[in-house]
């Protein structure tokens, strides 16, 4: 035979030999008896929601979970390609984002997972987050509707407003959204004024020192009808000494009193009382008893009686820069400087319902006032304040209870 086809013979013969052992021999790692690369793992990779072809919330939009194995890779993507960061629980055994997702945007989710033995498995998927029909912003404001400052310092009769630019379908997400944290701890509830604005007091006025905190969490809450919060509102804020002033129609003065103590006693005169109707308005010209706060202040301001329906032309009607303007009402009640009035501060009500002080102590009361500070008006004619003038304090506590959405 000749020499090259011996070594070809033997070279099939070595070929067949080792075909032959291969296929007898078996892989006790893998489950069908198929090569190492086919084996199938025995980690389980679920995502919840299962129903990912349905929008999800953003706020807790999917969590990945393993079984019988530990996750070694999630990547969640957003359409702009950046990743978005998670928290996986200490024993690899699920992970869910770490911040909330935005609205109306679809994200890719990658996950890899590994058995017992290291085999891997993993599994992809992607999904769209909720698109609302309409959104909200929150402003956390006093009741003279300006924001609450971080940091700042307050009157112990300081009332949060929470105010929403859309109306509120569903006032009870909303009020179970934002939370009011003190220190001390106080007892206080929410009321709602109307569909917009909620307003937040302790059932007593503020400890001086008190520390405020209000942390309204409405991104990615349904508030009814459609309407999801744009984005979370926070503030802090602390509570500084107790200003509590008295307007007392039987005295016709004004006490102020600090931390308990009168510090000042002022002449005043309030409103002079009786109607005007002008048209099919009815205007009251009384200082309405009740707790006001101090809502604001200008020096000067421009008092123009045709605000609240009585003509500048007519009988009583004014139109004039005020000095020292300190404002306690919605509808246009101040402490305010009136030099023409100083014969009758004291002794006689002349005013169409604001309370006239001298020059001297209306500055004085201006540098002394701050928002939430209290003013309370007793022994006057006309309805008492009502809450949406600024008479928060003069419901009470059982009725504000009752205001809330809660109870």
């Amino acid at each position: 035979m000749p020499r090259l086809r011996r070594i070809f013979l033997v070279l099939a013969a070595l070929v067949a030999t080792i075909a032959l052992v291969a296929g007898c021999s078996g892989d006790s790692g893998s489950p069908d008896g198929g090569a190492p690369g086919s084996q199938e793992s025995e980690a389980t990779i679920t995502f919840t929601p299962t129903d990912l072809s349905a929008p999800v919330d953003p706020l807790r939009p999917i969590t990945v979970d393993v079984t019988n194995g530990t996750l070694t890779s999630v990547t969640l993507t957003n359409p702009e390609g950046k990743v978005i960061d998670g928290i996986t629980t200490p024993d690899q055994a699920s992970w869910k984002p770490a911040e909330p997702l935005g609205y109306g945007k679809t994200y890719a989710l990658a996950a890899q997972a590994v058995d017992s033995r290291g085999v891997e498995t993993s599994r992809d998927a992607s999904f769209t987050t909720v698109t609302p029909n309409n959104q909200t912003a929150l402003y956390l404001t006093t009741t003279g509707g300006q924001p609450l400052a971080d940091g700042g310092t307050y009157g112990v009769g300081l009332v949060v407003v929470a105010h929403f630019d859309e109306p509120i379908g569903d006032r009870a997400a909303a009020e179970r959204a934002m939370t009011v944290t003190t220190t001390p701890p106080v007892q206080g509830s929410w009321f709602w004024v109307d569909d917009q604005n909620a307003h937040w007091r302790p059932q007593q006025y503020y400890t001086p020192g008190t520390t405020v905190s209000v942390d309204a969490k409405i991104y990615g809450v349904d508030l009814g009808n459609g309407l999801y919060g744009q984005q979370d509102e926070s503030v802090s804020f602390r509570i500084g000494d107790s200003h509590v002033s008295i307007a007392d129609d039987n005295t016709k003065t004004v006490a102020v009193y600090e931390n308990g103590q009168l510090i000042r006693e002022m002449p005043t005169s309030m409103g002079m009382g009786g109607t005007e109707t002008v048209g099919d308005t009815t205007l009251s010209f009384w200082t309405q008893p009740g707790v006001y706060t101090v809502m604001d202040k200008a020096n000067p301001v421009i008092m123009d009686s045709s605000t609240y329906g009585l003509p500048i032309n007519s009988r009583l009607g004014y139109k004039e820069s005020i000095n020292w303007a300190t404002r306690i009402s919605t509808d246009g009640i101040y402490l305010h400087e009136l030099a023409s009035t100083i014969w009758a501060q004291g002794n006689t009500n002349v005013s169409h319902g604001c309370l006239n002080l001298s020059p001297e102590n209306a500055q004085w009361f201006f540098e002394f006032s701050g928002p939430g500070d209290v003013v309370e008006v007793r022994n006057t004619g006309g309805a008492p304040l009502e809450v949406w003038q600024n008479g928060d304090w003069g419901l009470p506590w059982d009725q504000w209870l009752a205001g809330s959405a809660l109870n």
